[in-house]
């Protein structure tokens, strides 16, 4: 033809060149093996129906093998499942209740009790001496207390009912806390609670927040600096308890409840300690009032309602006044 063959390519190529098809993903490709609409289809109802709704895909392929019949590999059964969200327990499954939100306010004494009970180390390994404690919410007075070589709910019947009487509280107006130990859960102490018309509240399972304040004490009484670590006897430990009682009731200054002592708070005797209290710093403020820059000094203020989980919507008590 007289011309190279670069010019005769370049002289008769389209320009501009045709555009080429948009790639396929990999996912949307259509495989050669892959099953048609119609046995993605049957596949599923075999696994849908109700002679295998409960089985898994390996049985249900074994058992249809041993008919003489394969649908598919049971992987590509899970496969079909996974893209409808039907791999989770295809078995019924037993449903718990929902347990409800614990939500309790103590406005006085003997109002929420609040008890637990809680190991003591004994004298060797994997030895415990098991120490019952029922605290007032309100006043964070520890009404009764008892330890036991054993944790039982017929000694948990005899503390309860015998702080009862002690305290001589109204049953129909008291709630009694706890979390779900054995012994707060079984049927005597719900029966005996029953019988005194003692409202019964429980925490909520592996939620320790709901049981806050007998939490709280517990920790005071472990972290004090005496305290033993292990207890040679039963008789060690009751000895031991009775004096740090003794002190957390009548000498512990708390600060929840304003720096009062649970036994002044307990005895309605908050109001007139708090003034004893403003008295004194009304005469420190008149002997050197250039000491207080800001305004003058106040007692701390008087315990407010205890809640175990407070509402959100409920509203804060409003400031209490300055006393003068």
């Amino acid at each position: 033809m007289g011309r190279s063959r670069a010019t005769h390519y370049r002289r008769h190529r389209k320009s501009p060149a045709p555009p080429r098809p948009a790639p396929i993903p990999h996912r949307a490709r259509r495989q050669p093996a892959a099953l048609t609409a119609d046995e993605r289809a049957r596949v599923l109802d075999v696994l849908r129906s109700q002679r295998f709704v409960d089985a898994s895909p390996d049985q249900v392929w074994a058992a249809l093998l041993d008919e003489g019949v394969y649908l598919a590999s049971p992987r590509t059964m899970y496969r079909l499942l996974a893209e409808h969200g039907e791999t989770g327990e295809r078995r019924r499954q037993a449903t718990h209740p929902a347990h409800i939100k614990p939500e309790l306010v103590a406005e006085k004494p003997n109002a929420v009790w609040s008890w637990d009970i809680t190991k003591l180390h004994g004298p060797k390994k994997w030895t415990y001496y098991h120490l019952y404690v029922i605290l007032d919410v309100y006043s964070r007075y520890v009404v009764g207390w008892m330890v036991a070589e054993v944790e039982s709910a017929a000694l948990a019947e005899d503390l309860i009912t015998s702080t009862c009487a002690k305290q001589q509280v109204s049953p129909e107006r008291l709630t009694i806390h706890a979390d779900r130990g054995t012994s707060m859960t079984s049927k005597s102490v719900a029966l005996l609670l029953a019988d005194l018309g003692v409202t019964r509240s429980h925490s909520r399972p592996r939620v320790s927040n709901d049981n806050p304040y007998s939490e709280s004490q517990s920790k005071t009484l472990k972290y004090r600096p005496d305290y033993p670590g292990s207890f040679e006897n039963l008789q060690t430990a009751r000895a031991w308890c009775r004096r740090f009682f003794d002190h957390y009731n009548n000498h512990h200054r708390h600060s929840g409840i304003g720096m009062l002592t649970p036994t002044v708070v307990h005895h309605g005797q908050a109001d007139s300690v708090r003034q004893a209290r403003a008295q004194v710093l009304d005469a420190a403020y008149t002997a050197h009032p250039e000491r207080f820059i800001r305004r003058p000094p106040t007692p701390p203020k008087l315990p407010a309602p205890a809640w175990i989980n407070r509402p959100p919507d409920e509203e804060q008590p409003d400031p209490e006044p300055a006393s003068s």
